[in-house]
């Protein structure tokens, strides 16, 4: 769900915006809880190569001997109120870890934090907010580190407000995703597409001016309690969110099993299910930030899993779109994931991102 505030639209998943999910990878960095089995996610051979000194980490050294759990995260105020809901939902479930100083968050400055002045497909993509975190977790600098799972790579309004936006009103967002499906549904409006920044600065930039209105999730706006600059919430349908958009992704240690224990009392299973579906949707169709692709799984009252697809060319002038349904299963909704990136990707064809 996207929302419009008056000047703003953001983006909701609601179902996960007050639990996280866990998540789970193997090989040195798990994404706990989350157990997301390997062989439903096979990724490309890649050499890792981890640096200690890239790893700008603010912490106190004395906190830091005492600490039974360190916490990455990076330092804009949606990462931090994640990293803070991680630590009091630990603090309430186990004794151990209720004592002060029991749990220390690390702020942690990410490359996708100290350049601002580009696209993120032009340095990298959105791995760029996540691979100092996992670094100082391999190297011990953390045990754990909290992630918004819309930035975690895949391998290792109401429809009636934007219409009323004059002819040539610029929309400011850094998402192709945004970008595309706003253009294709409103070919008259324009987008500011290096509109970045953390959700602070973007609405600075809207009170200021430079945009008429700007794209925000739901779910972030709601962990900073930020709901008050909302003025109009969009439908799914009319703006099919990223994938895992809202969902918190808390990774640990694959051999700390003191850590997977922890954060197994975390997991959300529903949001779980969810993400997993979406992400295989995205892996199949090898999703980057240059790619407008966007997915939603839900749940209905019949307890099934509804999920939708859809992936648009940069410009918008395409969009195609899927949908299926199934049992709400692991494997059920990652055979449903594949099976719509697979549609998608042979009725796209080749140079479809091209536009």
């Amino acid at each position: 769900m996207e929302t419009l505030s008056s000047l703003c639209t953001s983006q909701a998943l609601m179902s996960r915006s007050s639990s996280p999910a866990i998540f789970c990878t193997s090989g040195s960095v798990s994404f706990t809880g989350f157990s997301l089995k390997t062989q439903a996610f096979p990724k490309k051979k890649q050499t890792l190569r981890f640096v200690r000194a890239s790893v700008a980490v603010e912490q106190q050294t004395q906190e830091a001997k005492v600490a039974l759990i360190r916490i990455g995260t990076r330092g804009s105020p949606l990462a931090l109120a994640q990293a803070h809901e991680t630590r009091d939902k630990l603090m309430a479930l186990h004794s151990d870890l209720a004592e002060e100083g029991a749990i220390q968050i690390v702020i942690i400055k990410t490359t996708g934090d100290k350049i601002q002045s580009q696209p993120l497909a032009d340095i990298g993509g959105k791995g760029l907010f996540t691979k100092e975190i996992d670094e100082a977790l391999i190297n011990g600098d953390i045990d754990i580190a909290v992630h918004s799972m819309k930035d975690v790579p895949t391998y290792l309004p109401e429809k009636t407000i934007l219409p009323y936006l004059p002819a040539g009103s610029i929309i400011g967002t850094a998402s192709l995703r945004r970008k595309s499906q706003i253009l294709h549904r409103y070919p008259s409006l324009s987008v500011e597409e290096n509109f970045r920044g953390n959700v602070q600065t973007r609405l600075r930039k809207l009170n200021e001016g430079v945009v008429k209105a700007t794209l925000l999730a739901l779910a972030g706006l709601k962990r900073l309690n930020m709901t008050e600059n909302v003025t109009s919430i969009l439908p799914i349908d009319d703006m099919l969110p990223a994938v895992a958009q809202g969902a918190i992704g808390i990774a640990c240690r694959s051999n700390d099993d003191k850590m997977v224990n922890y954060l197994a009392s975390l997991n959300h299973e529903e949001t779980r299910l969810a993400v997993v579906c979406e992400r295989a949707f995205l892996e199949t169709l090898d999703g980057s930030c240059r790619t407008p692709i966007a997915g939603y799984a839900r749940k209905d009252e019949n307890g099934d899993c509804i999920f939708k697809g859809l992936v648009a060319s940069p410009d918008g002038t395409r969009v195609l779109e899927t949908s299926r349904k199934g049992p709400y299963a692991f494997d059920d909704m990652i055979a449903m994931g594949k099976d719509a990136g697979q549609e998608l990707l042979s009725r796209s064809g080749p140079g479809f991102f091209d536009r």
